[in-house]
């Protein structure tokens, strides 16, 4: 296990020119004072790696040294046949080079390991696309990419979640797509932000050019934005009377999170539970709950039932026995 960690520490400060100890213990997931271990050792090993202290300190290999370590696991080489051409590359035009990539690296490996990559391409096959679901079109997403490439400015038209509209210019400094939806993290006078993509109605890329935060990471801040949305996302709380019926629906369109919630719930004599869930907004909630009939029962809040209530009365109007279908 240490052996494989030396290596990839190995690569990522060949890779990498300058790096913190804390950048490569997150990278790595492990302490920094284990970092410092395995840099004692790679430095033992005859590796020319130094640290220096500071402000602007952090971990190098000497300038121009390279290893010449090409070999692969047996996992990584699997790991290496079952990986394709995603989507989201398809999207910035990077699929085909990512194939010939591929076809060059597979090239590059030894006899024994080419043979291994082809075992393992014939039993593992992963397929990233989705039945039924429909992808959000990103129709600026050249523009962003075109300005996260070359650190220029964008003026960016944007319509929230609530449909304000705002203008502004912002200083793109990456792209993230999670699932199937892209966003776009950007600086702006608050600090950086996160657009997503589909709610971009217009980018225009600008002539002034930008200088990227030196000590910004693209993956680290996505993780922690990730985790405050989590905090402070919109809640919607609804208490419910759920039939065993109207328990199996819920599984079927709701989180695991909320699996456990109706696991935990009391179940009555008379077979219903009663529960708790949070559907963040109100127009989620009526979506998904009208579908359910009379297999669940929204007990709180009361503008929830009284909407649901109202809906009822436009579908028996317009649905009831006495309505004819003119045929």
């Amino acid at each position: 296990m240490r052996a494989d960690r030396l290596v990839s520490l190995l690569m990522l400060l060949q890779t990498r020119q300058h790096s913190t100890a804390g950048e490569l213990a997150r990278r790595l997931q492990v302490s920094e004072r284990t970092i410092y271990r395995d840099l004692d050792a790679l430095s033992a090993a005859g590796v020319p790696v130094y640290t220096t202290r500071g402000p602007s300190g952090g971990v190098a290999l000497v300038e121009g040294w390279r290893t010449q370590l090409t070999g692969l696991t047996r996992a990584e080489v699997h790991a290496l046949a079952a990986v394709g051409a995603p989507v989201a590359l398809e999207d910035l035009g990077l699929s085909a080079p990512l194939r010939s990539g591929l076809v060059k690296l597979a090239a590059s490996l030894p006899a024994l390991q080419q043979s291994v990559i082809e075992y393992a391409r014939q039993r593992l096959h992963v397929d990233p696309s989705s039945w039924f679901g429909e992808r959000e079109r990103v129709p600026h997403l050249a523009v962003l990419r075109d300005a996260v490439w070359q650190d220029h400015r964008v003026r960016l038209s944007y319509r929230d979640f609530d449909g304000h509209r705002t203008r502004r210019v912002v200083e793109p400094y990456g792209l993230v797509i999670k699932a199937d939806r892209w966003y776009l993290v950007a600086g702006t006078e608050r600090g950086p932000s996160v657009f997503r993509g589909s709610r971009v109605e217009g980018a225009r890329l600008l002539d002034e050019k930008f200088e990227r935060p030196a000590r910004f990471d693209l993956e680290a801040f996505w993780k922690e934005w990730c985790s405050r949305f989590a905090e402070r996302r919109a809640q919607y709380e609804v208490e419910l009377r759920v039939t065993p019926e109207g328990e199996e629906a819920l599984r079927h369109i709701r989180p695991p999170a909320d699996h456990a919630r109706l696991a935990q719930a009391r179940q009555a004599r008379d077979g219903t539970k009663t529960v708790t869930l949070d559907f963040e907004r109100e127009s989620i909630a009526l979506s998904q709950l009208c579908m359910l009939g009379r297999t669940v029962e929204v007990l709180e809040p009361e503008a929830l039932r009284a909407r649901l209530r109202a809906l009822s009365d436009d579908l028996r109007a317009l649905y009831g026995p006495e309505k004819s279908s003119g045929r």
